[in-house]
């Protein structure tokens, strides 16, 4: 049961009292624990001893990330147990180290008798070793040369003017690299998975997602999807690198991106009125990337079809230059076509209710056919595109538009439960109103012919995304022209 107060717990050492104070006690805050360490360091004579620290767990660290440090690996073995059930409970706490294997030779020094015997052994060793690696190295020339190829070279250093692509990123083990010559700015935005930074990497600003230690599986599913083959596209975030940071008591999951200083869509129609071209610039490219991604590609290095599973103006960036690029894919699906099956990630985390389809508000969607996730997402990317059209001015003045609103606004709260969308949604039958004013100009006439079709409820019916992108070109066409 979680406490309303913070606990007394027996602090022991100058780094865990706080404030330096003599050992005694402390009080952490609300819903924290104490915490008893037990580390082997060296004391000033060079000889092993065990080092016992207790006391209060920073609030600004979870007791699911420190009491759970012992599974990572330590330079010095260390062991921590945490309590949190009643005041002093680490008094009885007596974490022990895990005895080592009993064929490790001990260090000569740290016992007296046998030093002759363990060198012997040690060097034994090591020769054995050096005549493996030999005849390994040896065997691994004879098979190249009977394939008639020549060894990899070493892999290049990076230019200082490297720059990241999109979808496969940097290789794996310049990616660790990359992660530690990151240097963090501000925090630029914070979320149910963690939180966003602007970094700055070799003179270049960066993003950086920071998962949360309970969003592990949405930090691996997003790496996964990332570093899909031939998942490179312009309308797709640019992947730079993912990487697992810990020092023993704090562990953090980063995934390094392409930096958009204009933010998400959402954040940018809340301020910004579009035009003609450039509504038509931003829907082009988000139809775009979401075709490649619902696009299989047969070849040796093929490319799966995916579903993103979580549409909405929040996951999709804008660029520069007035095109968008979709983020954000911890909950994205694949489809193994050599097998036939939909690769669902193990995830507890759903998309967001307020654009999820009548399908999946009823739990009718069948996980094993494919093409309902992608279907799903059509009806999501319906409603960002509804939100566009409302900041569009199709008169001359620029005050002729609507206020920017989130789908359905006003008609549930603003953090709908899945009863309030399936009432609306489902029983209802509501769809988000198309303004007349619309018709007036050819490119919210255009998308509003589209979302009828898009938020269909039977899945069966909606366009497909390359039906839509293949739609909306001769209009994007039009406008670049006009544009000009």
């Amino acid at each position: 049961m979680r406490r309303s107060r913070g606990l007394v717990c027996e602090c022991l050492g100058a780094s865990a009292c706080p404030d330096g104070a003599a050992n005694g006690t402390c009080v952490t805050q609300p819903g924290s624990y104490c915490f008893v360490s037990v580390e082997e360091v060296l004391d000033d004579n060079g000889l092993v001893v065990l080092d016992r620290t207790a006391g209060c767990m920073p609030p600004d660290e979870s007791g699911l990330m420190q009491c759970k440090s012992s599974q990572v690996p330590h330079q010095h073995p260390k062991v921590i147990e945490c309590c949190n059930e009643s005041d002093l409970c680490n008094r009885r706490l007596q974490p022990q180290l895990a005895e080592p294997p009993p064929d490790v030779t001990e260090t000569p020094g740290l016992h007296g008798g046998g030093g002759g015997a363990a060198a012997l052994l040690v060097a034994a060793a090591l020769c054995v070793a050096l005549l493996a690696a030999l005849a390994g190295f040896l065997l691994l020339c004879r098979r190249r040369r009977r394939a008639h190829k020549r060894p990899p070279s070493p892999p290049a250093p990076l230019p200082p003017d490297v720059s990241s692509g999109s979808g496969s990123g940097l290789p794996l083990l310049v990616q660790r690299t990359v992660a530690k010559q990151i240097q963090m700015v501000e925090s630029i935005g914070k979320g149910r998975y963690g939180e966003v930074w602007l970094a700055r990497w070799r003179g270049e600003r960066v993003a950086v997602k920071v998962f949360f230690t309970t969003e592990e599986a949405s930090w691996f599913r997003e790496t996964e999807i990332y570093q899909t083959v031939l998942m490179r596209h312009e309308n797709i975030l640019g992947f730079i690198a993912a990487d697992i940071k810990g020092t023993g008591s704090w562990t953090q999951m980063l995934l390094i991106t392409d930096y958009h200083e204009n933010g998400s869509l959402h954040d940018y129609l809340q301020t910004v009125v579009l035009d003609n071209h450039s509504l038509m610039t931003m829907a082009y490219s988000i139809v775009s990337g979401l075709a490649h991604l619902h696009m299989d590609i047969f070849g040796t290095k093929g490319k799966p079809a995916i579903a993103h599973r979580d549409i909405k103006s929040k996951n999709i960036l804008v660029k520069r230059n007035g095109q968008c690029a979709i983020a954000d894919f911890g909950l994205a699906v694949r489809y193994v076509a050599e097998r036939n099956e939909v690769d669902i990630a193990p995830n507890t985390r759903v998309g967001t209710r307020r654009y999820m389809a009548p399908e999946v508000l009823d739990e009718k969607l069948d996980v094993s056919n494919f093409e309902a996730f992608k279907m799903a997402d059509m009806y999501s990317l319906g409603l960002v595109l509804w939100e566009m059209c409302r900041r569009c001015a199709t008169g001359d003045k620029a005050q002729d538009v609507e206020p920017y609103a989130l789908p359905y606004a006003g008609l549930v709260p603003p953090d709908p439960s899945f009863e309030h969308m399936h009432a609306l949604v489902v029983r209802g039958g509501a769809r988000p109103a198309l303004a007349a004013r619309w018709r007036a100009a050819a490119a919210p006439a255009a998308l509003a012919a589209l979302l009828p079709e898009c938020w269909h409820a039977d899945p069966r019916v909606r366009l497909t995304a390359l039906r839509v992108k293949k739609t909306l070109a001769r209009y994007h066409a039009d406008t670049a022209v006009k544009m000009l």
